[in-house]
């Protein structure tokens, strides 16, 4: 059978960490390839004068997820991929890249705090579903913009090795 297993899973040290550091955005358009195989992508290539745009996260506020869909009767298994990240600050320039973001396929490589970094909509994109801005109320509340990213993939998302290519 193709899809027998091969291994187990043993418990290991209590060393992870959650959140993330830093989200890497790209039009899924402007990849040629990914290379790499067996859930590990080493290399990414992109499209001339292209790039991913690297976004800096405030600690402990951004996370990605995954959830496995399966319908047994069906024979189907796909993987929804949310990402959520926050943008601190209500400024014109941010404004205006989310307006860039919501019109396009996106693909994110997220920078985790253990500093392994996964792809996600690789294949199908993401789309920002959910979100908004806020002014806050009192002097302590959040002013800035929050983004919920989510995308369907045949896979789970890859662990990527690469350098990010982003503009010099």
């Amino acid at each position: 059978m193709a899809c027998a297993l091969t291994q187990g899973y043993t418990l290991d040290c209590k060393d992870s960490i959650g959140g993330l550091k830093e989200v890497y955005f790209a039009a899924v358009e402007d990849i040629a390839s990914f290379t790499g195989s067996s859930g590990t992508l080493t290399a990414v290539t992109m499209e001339a004068a292209k790039t991913f745009f690297k976004y800096e996260l405030v600690k402990e506020s951004s996370n990605f997820a995954e959830a496995i869909n399966t319908n047994v009767q069906n024979g189907t298994v796909f993987y929804a991929q949310t990402l959520e990240i926050i943008l601190n600050k209500l400024q014109v320039n941010t404004r205006n890249e989310i307006l860039l973001l919501a019109k396009n396929n996106i693909c994110a490589i997220v920078k985790d705090n253990n500093d392994k970094m996964f792809v996600l909509g690789k294949v199908n994109g993401l789309d920002i579903t959910g979100g908004g801005s806020a002014s806050g109320t009192a002097f302590g509340d959040r002013n800035g913009y929050t983004l919920t990213f989510t995308g369907n993939e045949k896979e789970l998302a890859d662990l990527f090795t690469g350098t990010v290519p982003v503009p010099a």
